[in-house]
């Protein structure tokens, strides 16, 4: 269990303080959310309205209350506040609390930053259709470094080999699957942030769990099919689907459930 990580500490305690710091990182992925498609700094410049540009006061500020409180509109000029920020923030607490939960022991630091990474990561994806590169490359390293740590603590190198393994077959998994439906539709039918991501992934899971990645982002892309069909939404052979999305989706549970590779 990932509380072992914390030895004495209160289970109700720890579980609280996942949450809202799970909370707070997720107030700043929404505003990463918000800010990246636009080229805006995420790390500068005070949080402010849409709609009027008011800054944002600290009490405005508090995740999820403070979005709950206000009924999702901003106090001065009644604009709505975006449903995505909130869900970045419940997201963001889910991932602490389950983290602490579900995670192997000793990892339950690594599955939170890796959750909170893949939740970006996954939601960019699905809101705009694009992975960008410092972020997957951010993943990239945070990966390395978690496996450098265990490399240190077991005293052998295989951790790291078996890690770049995962990368390397990762990517190019998805850059031949892309090369394929391109020579045979015509065609581009993958983003060219996917198999990057898949190799991120591949760094945190190894070769196995990238198999297991694959086939799960299948599995949730089908059923994402099937909703659009059942809702009668278009799907047709160009329709484009998250595919970065699908397997951030996947990549977490897996990492939670054998750890690194």
């Amino acid at each position: 269990m990932g509380a072992n990580v914390f030895p004495g500490m209160s289970l109700v305690v720890l579980l609280a303080g996942a949450a809202v710091l799970g909370a707070v990182i997720g107030s700043f992925l929404g505003a990463a959310l918000e800010r990246l498609p636009d080229g805006r700094s995420v790390v500068t410049g005070r949080s402010a309205c849409d709609g009027c540009g008011k800054a944002l006061t600290v009490v405005e500020l508090v995740p999820v209350l403070s979005w709950l409180i206000q009924r999702g509109k901003c106090r001065t000029c009644g604009s709505a506040i975006g449903r995505w920020q909130l869900a970045c923030e419940m997201g963001g607490a889910i991932v602490g609390v389950v983290s602490v939960v579900l995670a192997r022991e000793g990892l339950a630091l690594a599955a939170m930053v890796l959750g909170w990474q893949l939740l970006l990561l996954g939601l960019l994806d699905l809101r705009h259709l694009w992975l960008p590169r410092v972020v997957v490359g951010w993943l990239a390293v945070s990966g390395l470094v978690v496996v450098a740590a265990r490399c240190w603590g077991e005293g052998s190198a295989d951790p790291l080999f078996v890690s770049l393994s995962g990368g390397a077959i990762g990517y190019i998994m998805l850059w031949g699957i892309a090369r394929f439906y391109l020579k045979v539709r015509g065609r581009e039918g993958m983003g060219a942030g996917d198999p990057p991501f898949m190799a991120a992934i591949g760094l945190w899971v190894g070769p196995l769990g990238v198999v297991e990645v694959m086939l799960g982002a299948s599995i949730v892309g089908i059923a994402a099919a099937i909703v659009m069909l059942v809702s009668k939404r278009k799907v047709a052979a160009d329709t484009a689907l998250p595919l970065g999305t699908c397997l951030a989706a996947t990549a977490w549970p897996i990492f939670l459930l054998q750890g690194l590779g």
